[in-house]
């Protein structure tokens, strides 16, 4: 078995709702490998994206540890977390938050603002990211000028422009046909393969999560492990 990328241990989240606790997951274990796509399905409300947050430093466990590669997320502040972020994880969202006054390149260049980086670096890795999703003639497009499917290239090349380890993909496809969703889907499985990105994948969509190597079920903030598709 492959060395892990990131654990969950007895994690628990319990979020406060006006008088009543509402508790969303209850202690998952969890075991990602380095180099694994999982996909994440389940009925809404069932803590899907609360699992993702934890993965990404974007909340933090009621109980339990999380740990990604070296760094205990459950430990860390909030500052920490966010430096953190900027070069060990990629988001990629449903909608592709691009900012629409900014040429695509630009839109990629936007995570390393966070890094030290110069200018001339940072056009050079935005070049490259755009290049690997295949939009390397795109680069000084505006949104309004891209189709849904070029928008979410773009985003996908802005996940990946630090060069994270994780990559995590909250409805990734929803937005989009059929068509253009399983070309995107395919471009995941080339970062997973050939980039060695570890990809952690939140859908609704079963043939979306047949894309993947596993899928993991989450009902009532437990999981359950079924064959990919």
């Amino acid at each position: 078995m492959s060395e892990a990328l990131a654990e969950l241990k007895k994690v628990s989240r319990v979020y406060q709702k006006g008088k009543d606790k509402v508790e969303v997951l209850h202690e998952l274990d969890l075991v990602i490998p380095k180099g694994d796509f999982v996909a994440i399905m389940g009925p809404s409300g069932s803590g899907k994206t609360t699992l993702l947050n934890l993965l990404g430093g974007l909340d933090k466990p009621s109980s339990g540890t999380v740990t990604v590669g070296a760094a205990g997320l459950s430990s860390m502040s909030n500052s920490q977390l966010s430096r953190w972020r900027s070069t060990h994880v990629g988001f990629i969202f449903q909608f592709y938050n691009l900012l629409p006054v900014l040429t695509a390149q630009k839109n990629v260049e936007l995570p390393l603002l966070l890094t030290s980086f110069g200018s001339a670096e940072r056009a050079k890795r935005a070049t490259i990211a755009l290049e690997i999703v295949g939009l390397g003639d795109r680069g000084k497009h505006y949104p309004r000028e891209l189709s849904g499917g070029q928008e979410q290239r773009v985003a996908i090349a802005r996940a990946i422009v630090s060069d994270p380890s994780l990559l995590l993909c909250d409805e990734p496809t929803g937005d989009l046909d059929r068509e253009t969703a399983d070309d995107i889907l395919r471009l995941l499985q080339i970062l997973n393969r050939e980039h060695g990105k570890t990809i952690v994948m939140v859908t609704h969509d079963a043939q979306a999560a047949g894309f993947a190597s596993r899928t993991l079920h989450v009902d009532k903030g437990k999981l359950e492990q079924r064959a990919a598709a």
